[in-house]
């Protein structure tokens, strides 16, 4: 809908990369501020964070390459240009998910309180970066006749041209942000650690259950 946010001089600021790095940040802030709240050593979980955020985006881009790989068969550089768009959460979800256990296993931290306190950042973060997803065209919809279909015109998007589609990175951003309060609500109440965790794992998996119906990517129907 709007992949670049801007130029200064002849470098391109794209929304995508923007939005994503804004999510990563907002996650981590939450983390930061609610291990501090539950008596955990915020630096520590600063320090998994850096790793989680690495790991993350490894993971993503590299699951979208190697479902996309025809796109990159001619230019395999490509790869390396995050910004323009292009990640599989589930991808970043399972190197990070690896890479996490390693570092809580490492330093002894009670892994379902971390996995607690990470679980409301990651929702938060990622329904900021669905909305980078929406600028980049990325995760577009399939054709919808309905009145609130939207057409993507810019030729940079990644999405299907000149046509109404659902908008599945905006649902999609819209109930992850009512999982961020979900989290929050059961955080205040919870009765074990990893309550939360879990909790986050079954409502998500619902909604992008849900959501794959209305995915018009190829990514959709491969996820």
């Amino acid at each position: 809908m709007h992949p670049v946010l801007f130029h200064i001089g002849n470098f391109t600021i794209y929304s995508y990369g923007v939005l994503v790095a804004l999510g990563f940040a907002a996650g981590i802030t939450w983390a930061y501020f609610d291990a501090r709240r539950q008596g955990i050593d915020p630096n520590k979980i600063l320090d998994l964070a850096f790793y989680l955020v690495l790991s993350a985006i490894i993971g993503a881009r590299l699951f979208y390459v190697l479902i996309e790989y025809r796109d990159y068969l001619k230019d395999p550089l490509r790869a390396l240009k995050i910004w323009e768009g292009g990640l599989v959460f589930y991808g970043g979800l399972i190197l990070a998910g690896l890479t996490g256990a390693w570092y809580i296993l490492h330093h002894r931290l009670p892994h379902w309180l971390v996995m607690d306190i990470f679980a409301p950042g990651i929702a938060l973060g990622h329904a900021i970066g669905r909305i980078g997803c929406f600028c980049a065209g990325c995760c577009y919809g399939k054709v919808c006749h309905c009145s609130f279909g939207l057409v993507f015109k810019d030729p940079k998007s990644l999405a299907r041209l000149g046509i109404p589609l659902y908008p599945t990175q905006l649902i999609s951003s819209a109930m992850l942000f009512i999982i961020f309060f979900i989290l929050i609500f059961v955080e205040r109440r919870k009765k074990f650690d990893g309550q939360v965790f879990w909790s986050y794992v079954l409502i998500y998996a619902i909604a992008r259950f849900g959501i794959e119906f209305l995915r018009g990517d190829p990514r959709g129907f491969t996820i």
